[in-house]
């Protein structure tokens, strides 16, 4: 468990306050929790993690509480990525959940990581429901705004093409800056760009795209689309939002 700190650490560069500690995953992993390291051949140093744990809320009257599984870190160290070994833990914690009676996982990522989003949407299969502005409140100059996404886990895991399907268009980059969001459509199928590698550009780049993409994926979802896939045309990348067919049990 100790371990699994420094591949938080490795993943993502956190100070040491940020991490969450070895004596909460081991208490989480004795009481129901899931706690997965992936690790080299023949080593005992985890390059990755999988951790989550379940959730409830409580049930409309006279029903009982909506239970699930929640994916709080999912961590792969730099030089492991692209191995497929986020894939990997994902499928292993899916099976892991089913096995505890859960048919549904949630998780949140940061909607200008294009990667992360190509991850949970395109190979994953999962659907982004509901957009949370600030979601942790860090203090940082731009704010960590989160995509809540559901996984359902009945349904066979299946990819979802990454070619540029045909949609209304209501963001699109003006250069390298976010032209104005298109607020207003009512079409079915809905475009939106995001930068393939926005956590290289500068940060006021990096707000103004975050201020874009809340306003168009934040109203949009509010309105009861959701985001479906992550669309490629040659050096760009486009979220693809679909109106949602029925009632969401988003968080």
């Amino acid at each position: 468990m100790r371990a699994l700190e420094e591949v938080q650490i490795a993943a993502w560069g956190y100070p040491e306050r940020e991490v969450l500690p070895g004596t909460m995953l081991r208490i989480s992993a004795a009481t129901g929790g899931i706690v997965l390291g992936a690790y080299p051949e023949g080593s005992d140093v985890p390059f990755g993690l999988a951790y989550g744990f379940p959730a409830m809320r409580a049930g409309r009257p006279g029903h009982p509480p909506e239970l699930w599984h929640h994916s709080h870190l999912l961590a792969v160290a730099p030089r492991w990525r692209g191995s497929g070994a986020a894939v990997a833990l994902k499928l292993a914690q899916r099976q892991a959940a089913l096995a505890q009676g859960h048919t549904r996982m949630t998780w949140t990522f940061d909607p200008l990581i294009a990667r992360n989003a190509r991850l949970n949407l395109g190979k994953l299969g999962a659907r982004a429901v509901s957009y949370h502005p600030d979601w942790y409140d860090l203090g940082t100059d731009v704010p960590a705004d989160r995509l809540m996404v559901e996984w359902d886990l009945t349904r066979e895991v299946s990819g979802r093409s990454a070619d540029l399907p045909g949609g209304e268009t209501v963001l699109a980059a003006d250069g390298a800056e976010p032209g104005t969001p298109k607020l207003d459509a009512a079409t079915s199928l809905l475009l939106a760009e995001v930068p393939i590698h926005a956590e290289t550009l500068p940060t006021e780049m990096r707000l103004r795209w975050r201020l874009a993409l809340r306003a168009v994926l934040g109203g949009y979802l509010a309105r009861g689309y959701a985001v479906t896939g992550l669309a490629r045309q040659g050096e760009r990348a486009w979220y693809v939002l679909e109106r949602s067919a029925g009632d969401t049990q988003g968080v």
